[in-house]
């Protein structure tokens, strides 16, 4: 596919009265079409489609398409028509938001995947593929407006009861492979497939559920904090680490902790014997317990730093609310006065004292218009104030938080700096193994599945064990920096998109206000004319 197919196709599907007058001026915007047809052109690749911004329709059936590609700009799309083609998978199609029909059939597809942000999707065949299960189809019942499927020819159509399954999983749907799905065909087949179903909705409630989690989890900064995540981090593609923590003088170390909160630190220094009663907890389940705190406190906070936004929020729409009920009955006031006045005009006879008249209704007008200016003024500088006082609450709020997770003030939980505490703390013990171990091949019988090249001699070991100290400390940084970074990137974005809305809103006001002003003025410039125009 390139740019000359392209206008060819172009200029093949203009109406035949304007192609003469297209390709005499040789101009061809790629940008203003609507419909494109591509198909039986042999085309192997999609591409060349980026300028193509406002296209609605696109035909690529009856080609030797192996991939979808290339259409990232099309975000205007609501017909895509692939059918025919070599393609295996679906893919490609996460910025189609708009797409309503999707023409799959006749390809070279196992598995139904890749179509989450097809939400207005209405229409969809993939007639004709590799579609062998039936639990695949599950896939669909997230398109809420899906009102046609074509299954027919997969592997699964074949399968026994197909039709009712479908209907009884897909209860919205109304033509299946080109035929009606009557109300009594979906009666019998929900009543039939009810445990199914059953079952299918719980697991849809409890994958909403853990959408919805994962979701608050992520607007508090703290997704992943709820388990294992950040230890397992620590050891993933670390073999080192993992061949180290099979030694079995390191083993144990993993497995027990004393369990060193600051509370129980303080307490220690009055009364060591509660130290001796503090329990034990594996290196893993002190670093899970770290993090739930940690998770903890960001859900506290997300919500304090949400009911702190709903309230700037509701005292915003009051005060515009407010302002808009003032400014519509100064409006409605002079409106009536304007009309009186108009009527006034229109039974003077005298110029001199009807031009008079008209001038005084001009700065009438014109005191109207900075009435409203002024008034429009005063709200955005309460708006200012409050977005102003929001940011430093906000701002406050997400450095106490971040504070929190870093430890940067005494009487913190110093959630990151436990955990490095805690990796420092194992680092230590391992090395004093590490360095009164005898690294002699016949010394390390008893640990057989070790890796035997980490092993020849000590220097070899420290380095490892130094390496995995610095990986596991660096995932630690990580996670702290990721928190830091998007809290504060949340806080800019949050105030910048108030401010700019308001800028917008403001901006709209204030053009509201010169318009009413303009037409009243029209209004009088009119009555002179037609009053006093010079007779020929």
């Amino acid at each position: 596919m390139d740019e000359e197919i392209l206008r060819k196709a172009i200029v093949a599907q203009t109406a035949e009265d304007h192609v003469m007058l297209i390709v005499e001026a040789g101009d061809i915007y790629f940008e203003e079409t609507l419909n494109l047809q591509l198909e039986c052109r042999n085309i192997l690749m999609i591409d060349h489609l980026w300028e193509f911004t406002s296209l609605a329709r696109l035909d690529l059936n009856n080609n030797i398409i192996e991939k979808i590609e290339g259409l990232d700009r099309l975000i205007r799309l609501t017909w895509l028509n692939l059918s025919f083609n070599r393609i295996e998978k679906i893919e490609g199609l996460v910025s189609l938001r708009k797409l309503e029909v999707l023409n799959l059939s006749n390809n070279r597809i196992s598995v139904i995947e890749n179509m989450d942000t097809l939400e207005k999707l209405t229409h969809f065949l993939i007639a004709n593929n590799l579609l062998g299960q039936l639990e695949n189809v599950l896939y669909l019942r997230k398109f809420k407006n899906l009102f046609t499927v074509n299954l027919r020819g997969n592997p699964v159509s074949e399968e026994d009861d197909y039709k009712s399954s479908i209907a009884a999983y897909l209860p919205n749907l109304v033509c299946l492979d080109y035929r009606l799905l009557d109300e009594k065909t979906k009666n019998e087949a929900s009543i039939k497939h009810r445990h199914v179903l059953d079952e299918v909705k719980q697991a849809d409630e409890v994958k909403q559920s853990q959408e919805a989690e994962v979701k608050l989890h992520t607007d508090a900064f703290v997704e992943l904090l709820n388990g294992s995540h950040l230890f397992q981090s620590m050891l993933k593609d670390n073999p080192e680490a993992e061949t180290l923590h099979c030694v079995p003088e390191v083993a144990p170390l993993l497995q027990r902790y004393p369990v060193l909160s600051d509370f129980l630190i303080y307490c220690r220094g009055i009364n060591d014997h509660l130290y001796s009663l503090t329990p034990t907890l594996t290196f893993e389940q002190q670093m899970v317990e770290l993090c739930t705190q940690l998770l903890e406190i960001g859900l506290a906070e997300h919500k304090r730093r949400e009911t702190e936004v709903n309230s700037f929020f509701s005292g915003q729409n009051e005060t515009v609310t407010r302002y808009q009920r003032e400014a519509s009955q100064i409006l409605t006031h002079f409106e009536q006065q304007h009309k009186g006045r108009i009527v006034e005009l229109q039974q003077l006879s005298k110029k001199d004292l009807v031009m008079v008249k008209i001038n005084h209704c001009k700065e009438e007008t014109n005191q109207l218009c900075n009435s409203l200016l002024e008034q429009e003024h005063h709200l955005i500088s309460q708006l200012e104030d409050s977005i102003k006082k929001l940011d430093i609450n906000i701002s406050d709020m997400i450095g106490n938080f971040i504070e929190t997770a870093q430890g940067t003030y005494p009487f913190s939980f110093r959630t990151f700096v436990q955990c490095q505490d805690l990796e420092n703390e194992y680092h230590e013990k391992v090395q004093v193994i590490a360095a009164t171990r005898e690294y002699v091949a016949e010394d390390n019988q008893d640990m057989p599945d070790l890796d035997e090249m980490l092993f020849v001699d000590k220097d070899t070991v420290m380095d490892a064990l130094d390496n995995s100290h610095t990986n596991h400390l660096c995932k630690i940084k990580d996670r702290e920096t990721q928190l830091i970074t998007r809290a504060d990137a949340w806080k800019v974005a949050l105030v910048k998109g108030i401010h700019d809305k308001e800028v917008k809103q403001s901006s709209t006001r204030i053009s509201d206000i010169y318009r009413h002003a303009a037409h009243y003025l029209e209004q009088l410039e009119g009555l002179s004319v037609k009053r006093f125009r010079p007779t020929v």
